[in-house]
């Protein structure tokens, strides 16, 4: 008989950024990317934001793949139902180390945001680590049904915005309705919809409207 076996080791990933974190800066965005992505490239969608009131960190997920028989476009996803937890709780393992090493100043607006799957890992990674976050921001992707209220009130003055392309191939009007009802419950302050004419895919004019939104 086969048995299932645990071993823990010291791993080492990458990040990418984005502009030059500075006096000037007034948003630091922590932006987790979706299935099939790469963080290097994922980051380029904000590269319209203004660079200096504007920094991006870009985790990467861990696990990589190939996309296509022909092994030549690579891809990486977070994490799938096999060994769900234990995988969570290594990739918040390594978004603490992230955080750590960038050692944010307190002075910024610190912008969480999650493209698809990004959405669950992002909103899991605040619920359990408690991390400060003054603006919320959830890209067409699923809001994970195990939170409530409790979950987020330690920051009683957070900003939600919900973004998702009118015609997303993922996202029926139904679990759309589902996923509102989610934030309205969990969340402090009502969620701010951003909804634009496009498929699952990354909106940058709604990005934009974030970050100008903060900086009124």
């Amino acid at each position: 008989m086969s048995h299932q076996n645990q071993v823990s080791y010291q791993t080492t990933n990458t990040y990418s950024t984005l502009n030059k974190l500075t006096d000037k800066t007034k948003n630091i965005w922590i932006a987790c990317h979706g299935i099939g992505f790469l963080s290097k490239y994922f980051i380029s969608y904000f590269e319209d934001l203004n660079p200096e009131e504007n920094y991006i960190i870009a985790p990467q997920a861990p696990s990589k793949y190939y996309q296509t028989k022909a092994y030549k476009y690579i891809g990486a996803s977070w994490l799938t139902k096999e060994n769900r937890e234990l995988d969570t709780e290594n990739i918040l393992n390594y978004l603490d180390a992230l955080l750590n090493k960038e050692s944010l100043p307190t002075d910024k607006n610190i912008i969480l945001m999650g493209f698809s799957q990004g959405v669950s890992v992002v909103t899991r990674w605040m619920a359990q680590r408690h991390i400060t976050c003054d603006h919320l921001v959830l890209h067409s992707g699923s809001i994970p049904n195990e939170f409530d209220a409790r979950d987020f009130n330690y920051l009683p003055e957070l900003k939600t915005s919900i973004i998702y392309g009118s015609k997303d191939e993922y996202l029926t009007e139904e679990k759309i309705q589902t996923q509102l009802k989610i934030a309205s419950t969990i969340f402090p302050n009502a969620a701010e919809i951003l909804k634009f004419e496009g498929k699952h895919e990354m909106h940058k004019a709604s990005l934009e409207k974030v970050a100008s939104a903060i900086n009124l």
